[in-house]
């Protein structure tokens, strides 16, 4: 009977449902068909052998990245650095968000929209290239208005006094607008009325925003604080490939670069499988206790 009522629902929905197609099929093909490969973890994989003919290795290449000298450095590396991402560069979009709900002037208010999301669709090369450019200690502009105001020149580049703050400032700069997005729908969803009524009670601006605004965006922010916990454990491989350097190293290499740098320049397709397999795991980890915890302080939650 419930199975009926299902089918009868669906065809009802019908379009909604087709729509819904190649989303589904899209993770299907590239996220849940490659599951098939995570064995390549627990085998000395061969080329010749393939999947499913190369022999069982167990846990020996698990064993061999936490036996490596530099794993631990690596996990307290991304830890850190997606830490700080987290909780510096989450709130940003909110703000940007709450800023731009209150501009009166439309014109004024896209133009900062638009150029609030354009960097998204920079990619990191290009985005760190600019970064060399300007701040290079020969010919860098903020260099020259260094020099030009007395100061002495400064490496910013590859140098660890720096790199965090480089770090920081490029990803919030590249990923906030983009990530306003949907902070500003929800924003545009709060029913109106509730702004007069807290008028009528004699709320300012801020109080508007403390009482109506933020508990309106709430939920929203709950759920992607959840997901972005998932990505915990992934520090962001392009950006921490072009940023790192040599001087760098001990508080750049991070697991992202770790799994292919050994995966594809070294050819260790297990072991890189075993570490991207550990660094999953623990982001499954992390976001089932986060949505656990969510449900049970603020009843909003993914399942």
């Amino acid at each position: 009977m419930k199975s009926s009522l299902l089918w009868k629902r669906v065809w009802r929905h019908k379009l909604f449902y087709l729509f819904m197609l190649p989303g589904i099929a899209w993770f299907f093909i590239f996220s849940y068909v490659p599951l098939y490969g995570l064995q390549v973890a627990f085998r000395d994989f061969t080329f010749v052998g393939g999947f499913t003919g190369s022999p069982w290795a167990g846990l020996k290449y698990f064993e061999q990245f936490f036996d490596y000298y530099q794993s631990g450095a690596i996990i307290r590396n991304t830890i850190v650095i997606s830490l700080l991402k987290l909780l510096v560069g989450f709130p940003m979009p909110i703000i940007l968000a709450l800023l731009l709900n209150e501009i009166r002037n439309l014109k004024f208010k896209k133009t900062i929209q638009t150029l609030s999301y354009l960097p998204y669709f920079v990619s990191w090369i290009v985005v760190v290239t600019l970064m060399q450019r300007l701040l290079s200690m020969y010919g860098g502009p903020v260099n020259d208005l260094l020099t030009s105001m007395g100061m002495q020149p400064v490496q910013f580049m590859y140098n660890t006094t720096w790199f965090y703050q480089l770090i920081l400032g490029s990803d919030i700069w590249k990923n906030i607008g983009w990530n306003s997005i949907i902070y500003m729908a929800a924003i545009a969803g709060i029913d109106q009325q509730l702004y007069e009524a807290a008028k009528i009670d004699g709320a300012g601006r801020f109080r508007q925003i403390w009482h109506v605004t933020l508990p309106g965006i709430r939920n929203i922010a709950v759920i992607l604080f959840i997901l972005a916990t998932g990505s915990l454990m992934s520090a962001g491989f392009e950006q921490l490939l072009l940023l790192n350097g040599p001087a760098t190293a001990n508080i750049g290499s991070v697991l992202d670069v770790h799994v292919i740098t050994s995966g594809i320049q070294q050819g260790r397709l297990s072991y890189a499988a075993a570490v991207g397999l550990f660094q999953s795991g623990i982001a499954l980890v992390l976001i089932v206790t986060v949505n656990w915890i969510a449900r049970k302080v603020s009843d909003v939650s993914l399942f």
